[in-house]
């Protein structure tokens, strides 16, 4: 009898132990399965937040790449983003491990937001600036214009004014003439006969002219285009003239009609003649005549 009780207490002992033992191992199967779990989806999240991270510091690179002088806080932040993602990928997988870097990617996150509203912010203004600065240098491109334009009339305007300036003769006659004792003058086209060769001309009115005494250089060409009368040279510039006489008058600001007379050294030559009247070396009438 105590024999069958002992045997049936061992039996119940082992039956016990084995509850046990296939207990233990259930658990410890479920708390392998759990962690493996666990781990794979812990190592999903680090995953997912080292692409975010990634994603941020693409959207850091694209604004940093927009600028021409590059933001300095842009550059710092993602310089931190790129530290945090180098920590991340050594680090083990871990709740705690991993809940401190998403804080950290929440952080980054809005402080991203913030700096990428205020860089929009600044390329607008900056782009405004430059619309503004565009279109400053167009006036000041056309008022420089406008000034160069004015300042290439004003002077014309004074090369014209100055070349207008200008006495100028109208009629211009000449033609030999035979003097009297009497002192009138008879017209000839003999050259045997004539005494001096007399030049008329108009002194036409010049309003841009001062009035004031005034001279009028005389040239006369004999055939051969010898200078009559004195016959003297002056300069102008790079310039000469000869003139047979200088013609002196005061002009009052109207026309005025002049009359001069060349003599020769001799006797007239049969030909044609050749009157020039200048205003210093500018050639303001011309006129011929011939003696036969």
């Amino acid at each position: 009898m105590e024999s069958t009780n002992k045997g049936t207490g061992l039996k119940i002992a082992l039956g016990i132990l084995l509850a046990l033992f296939l207990g233990t191992g259930f658990y410890t199967s479920k708390l392998y399965n759990d962690s493996k779990k666990v781990q794979a989806e812990l190592t999903e999240e680090k995953q997912q937040v080292m692409t975010d991270l990634s994603n941020m510091a693409k959207q850091y690179d694209i604004a940093i790449g927009e600028n021409e002088a590059a933001n300095a806080d842009l550059v710092e932040a993602r310089n931190r983003i790129q530290g945090l993602m180098d920590s991340l990928k050594i680090s083990q997988a871990s709740v705690k491990g991993l809940w401190s870097y998403k804080k950290k990617f929440l952080a980054l996150q809005e402080e991203m937001d913030a700096l990428l509203t205020e860089n929009d912010r600044l390329k607008i203004e900056n782009s405004l600036l430059a619309t503004s600065l565009d279109s400053t240098n167009v006036r000041l491109a056309e008022r420089t214009m406008f000034s160069d334009s004015l300042l290439v009339q004003n002077n014309e305007l004074a090369n014209v004014v100055e070349n207008a300036a200008v006495l100028q003769t109208v009629d211009l006659k000449s033609y030999g003439v035979i003097e009297r004792s009497s002192g009138k003058l008879i017209p000839t086209e003999r050259a045997s006969r004539s005494d001096k060769i007399r030049i008329c001309f108009t002194v036409a009115k010049n309003t841009l002219v001062g009035a004031g005494d005034k001279e009028l250089y005389v040239q006369v060409l004999d055939p051969r285009s010898n200078v009559l009368g004195v016959n003297e040279q002056i300069q102008f510039g790079d310039k000469s003239l000869n003139y047979s006489l200088i013609s002196k008058f005061n002009y009052e600001n109207r026309s005025i009609n002049i009359c001069e007379f060349v003599s020769p050294s001799g006797e007239f030559s049969e030909g044609r003649y050749t009157v020039n009247v200048y205003n210093k070396k500018e050639l303001v009438s011309s006129t011929q005549f011939t003696l036969k």
